[in-house]
């Protein structure tokens, strides 16, 4: 490669606003309203005694998003793209359609709970309020291109602060905070397995691998001149350090509002004896009689802002999976007649989970389901990740240096030891 090639690589603006981009988008939307439900039941029945889960996840997620963030910079192509080369055809197939039923599940989980909120806030019938919402969000990712939507996303994670907003507007006792943060401390049962495991499935779930690397390669392609990592042989460390400066920092957001949800109903629900949470929204209406006013209105608000920010990226890695595994023209930044599967898998994922929500169907249970078929799935995904992320051919001066091996195969095997403890538990069940 010439001189004059190396030198077109662009080097990243040292400011905060151009170091975060798709990690802070991933790592918020992660906190959707399903992840707040399961936050808010293991507060409310465990107390303090998981708040560690949410500590222990965070190297392993830093570790498993920096992997997807590389393999979509480094090689121009979402983590479907690149597993064609690696899964059977079959394989491939059942595990974009387990994300696929999982994504459209969390979609409908969190419309529910998004109208469920607005309800409480405003009144009105929670249904209706979903299916609006769910043709809003729709009709955003399917008409507004990605440059425009992208800065969209990223104001949106600012309204994890109501999370913040409410742990300080309640009385903790910061021991209990610190010693439920450091030490496990609760009854080894299957309630608690299964808690584990869904606190697990909610902060590393494989739609957020999806995402992330799909959003490297949109941010690459509206970069002027900038190509896949592995064409390029030298200049490579700033993108890397940029992806992870960003991905640390939006990890590091995300277990940060999980541990205030969780401090938040362990701090009020717990400690008067409600201990059984359905949904987000019920944890956000329990509240109001023991933590005021002002405290549910920042956790209601929350979920319908936070919901805002994950239905479209939980359509959007879901199309990007789908259209990766086929072939199909996949981007944002298309016009809808350009890339016609890409937006049906989003518009009709979004809608068929807005019907869902109107169903008769359980919410805790589809909530339970989402977040198990995600550990499931995160398992072999992680694996084959990590195959990808450590091949220089691949990758070029991409690939994962000893340490980001060490921290990736880590996470998938903790994944890994939760999903058999779970099924442990069943059995013995």
């Amino acid at each position: 490669m010439s001189i004059h090639a190396k030198a077109r690589l662009p080097r990243p603006r040292r400011t905060l606003l151009r170091l975060l981009g798709p990690g802070l988008v991933a790592g918020a939307a992660d906190d959707d309203p399903s992840g707040i439900a399961t936050y808010s039941q293991a507060g409310a029945q465990f107390g303090y005694g998981l708040l560690w889960t949410v500590v222990l996840t965070y190297p392993f997620m830093v570790a498993i998003q920096v992997v997807s963030a590389r393999i979509g910079r480094a090689t121009g192509a979402g983590i479907v793209a690149n597993m064609r080369q690696v899964f059977p055809r079959w394989a491939m197939a059942w595990i974009v359609l387990l994300v696929l039923a999982a994504n459209t599940i969390n979609i409908a989980a969190d419309l529910a709970a998004m109208g469920a909120a607005l309800k409480l806030v405003a009144g009105g019938h929670a249904a209706l309020y979903a299916v609006a919402l769910g043709a809003f969000c729709a009709a955003l990712e399917v008409m507004v291109p990605y440059r425009r939507y992208a800065p969209f996303l990223k104001g949106l994670t600012m309204v994890l602060f109501f999370y913040v907003g409410t742990v300080l507007s309640i009385h903790l006792s910061w021991g209990e905070v610190v010693r439920g943060a450091l030490l496990p401390q609760f009854a080894l049962n299957a309630d608690a397995i299964v808690t584990v495991v869904a606190v697990f499935g909610t902060t590393i779930s494989p739609y957020v691998f999806f995402w992330q690397a799909a959003e490297e390669v949109e941010e690459m392609k509206q970069t002027p001149h900038m190509r896949a990592l592995r064409d390029y042989h030298a200049h490579t460390a700033p993108v890397l350090r940029r992806i992870g400066i960003d991905t640390a920092l939006g990890m590091g957001f995300s277990i940060a509002i999980a541990a205030c949800i969780m401090i938040t109903t362990a701090a009020t629900l717990h400690q008067r004896g409600i201990v059984d949470i359905q949904t987000s929204a019920q944890a956000a209406e329990a509240l109001r009689p023991l933590a005021g006013e002002f405290a549910f209105l920042l956790f209601a608000l929350g979920i319908l802002g936070t919901g805002l920010l994950a239905v479209p990226v939980l359509a959007g890695s879901a199309a990007y999976a789908v259209a990766e595994a086929f072939g199909w023209r996949s981007s944002l930044e298309l016009k809808p007649l350009e890339a016609r599967g890409f937006y049906a898998i989003v518009a009709g994922s979004t809608l068929i989970g807005a019907l869902v929500a109107l169903s008769p169907l359980d919410p805790i249970k589809m909530l339970f389901w989402t977040a198990v078929i995600n550990g499931v799935v995160a398992v072999p995904v992680m694996a084959v990740m990590m195959r990808i992320v450590s091949s220089r051919k691949a990758l070029g001066d991409g690939a994962a240096g000893p340490a980001l091996k060490i921290g990736g195969w880590a996470a998938t095997a903790v994944m890994a030891i939760v999903v058999v403890a779970m099924l442990a538990a069943w059995a013995a069940g």
